[in-house]
């Protein structure tokens, strides 16, 4: 029974610690068209409403009532290549679609006082592989997406400065499909029975901004977007468990359906922007921002009495951008950016679900408007870099006779696009 427990907490560990679907660690950042299209370049120029996620202080430059909605399309590929005694395998990654919804309202009390309220996916990723490849006692398929609900309250404090204080009210599902290696009892038949594993959770948080306009052609901002600890429960299933006691316990280890619990600590972010506007149709952002991944350096997992602590020991990661915002008309905006971002996951702990080790992001994107309407869409390609699984512990890949591997040729497509009106 205890090894049952503790294949259920090391996939659970899995479960929980999911990476990312385009972000370093496991973060998103596709969080409006325009957004993305500039590589993050709102936090500076904070002019639109889907600054709430950005940084939020913006809104104050907003009059009246502004909404926005959208989604986001993004396509990963690539493939993991293992190494064994017997040979070297290169398995691709099942191609798949994933969404990024957001949505945005912002609305002016009066000359001081803004309220508003943004809907987005910090964090998320999916990935799936087939059933049968040399990794499955690892994951074959994995997908978590949460989802934040922001109220937001920004103040004007004058013509220069503007601040924000928003909740981060978050909700995450996460599931994950794994193999677990079983002997029967007896005979010593081994075959792979299949292990679903799947929950939510909540956690809040605080984001916070400050955006400063020093003149007609100089803006700056700061957001900070607090840690937020998710509490997670989930359901461990298995595909063959048997249809008595008898037969359960006859093979090894036992195949009992059971709950996990875990406590997720996501990590704390700061960003800066710098904007210049030399002329009204002209606009460039550069910025950063600093992401404490240091703080996930384990994660303990609660299963009745069995408790297990899984060492990760990431450190923290850098986002550099730039961006260029071009109006050759009134009615429409060309847009460009570029960011690079640096690696977090330390290779000594790495699963196979974990693709990146830094990437680096081209967008382009363009915008529409009419009357009180706006569209806008934008397109980015994704350039990761290959993790080396040599050096790994990790449960799934070293005890099951892997001596090493990488990913190979992990990319990814994003398209996007938002429709926003002002009241």
């Amino acid at each position: 029974m205890n090894a049952l427990r503790a294949a259920c907490l090391a996939l659970a560990l899995v479960f929980c610690c999911t990476p990312p679907a385009w972000g370093e660690g496991f973060a998103l950042n596709e969080w409006s068209a325009r957004g993305v299209a500039l590589a993050n370049g709102l936090v500076g120029r904070a002019d639109d409403v889907s600054t709430l996620a950005y940084n939020a202080a913006g809104i104050t430059r907003l009059p009246g009532t502004h909404v926005m909605g959208g989604l986001a399309f993004i396509a990963p590929s690539g493939s993991v290549e293992t190494r064994r005694a017997d040979g070297t395998r290169s398995t691709a990654a099942k191609p798949n679609t994933w969404t990024a919804p957001h949505a945005y309202i912002s609305h002016q009390l009066n000359d001081t006082v803004w309220l508003g309220m943004g809907v987005f996916s910090r964090f998320g990723l999916g990935n799936s592989y087939s059933g049968n490849w040399p990794g499955r006692y690892n994951m074959y398929d994995v997908g978590v997406q949460t989802i934040s609900f922001v109220p937001t309250l920004a103040l004007k404090l004058n013509e220069m400065f503007s601040v924000s204080a928003g909740l981060d009210i978050m909700h995450g599902h996460m599931y994950l499909g794994t193999k677990i290696p079983t002997v029967a009892a007896g005979t010593f038949r081994r075959f792979d029975n299949d292990m679903q594993l799947e929950g939510d959770g909540w956690g809040v948080g605080a984001h916070l901004g400050l955006h400063m306009r020093l003149n007609e052609q100089w803006s700056v901002g700061l957001s900070y977007k607090s840690q937020v600890t998710m509490h997670l429960t989930g359901d461990v299933k298995f595909d063959w468990h048997g249809d008595n006691l008898a037969r359960r316990q006859a093979h090894l280890p036992e195949a009992r359906d059971c709950d996990a619990e875990a406590t997720l600590q996501l990590p704390d972010s700061l960003a800066l922007g710098v904007a210049f506007k030399p002329l009204d149709n002209l606009s460039f952002e550069a910025g950063a921002t600093w992401t404490r991944w240091s703080t996930y350096n384990a994660l303990n997992i609660y299963m009745k009495d069995y408790d297990a602590i899984s060492n990760k020991e990431w450190r923290d990661g850098w986002n550099f951008n730039a961006s260029v915002e071009y109006r050759p008309l009134d009615w429409w905006a060309l847009r460009a950016g570029f960011f690079y971002e640096t690696p977090v996951v330390n290779e000594d702990y790495a699963d196979f679900i974990v693709p990146t080790n830094g990437r680096k992001t081209l967008s382009l994107g363009m915008g529409f408007t009419w009357n009180n309407w706006a569209l806008d869409l934008a397109y980015a390609h994704v350039w990761v870099n290959s993790t080396d699984y040599g050096s790994t512990g990790a449960s799934g890949i070293r005890n099951i006779g892997i001596t090493g591997g990488r990913s190979k040729n992990v990319s990814a497509d994003i398209c996007m696009f938002s429709l926003s009106y002002a009241f």
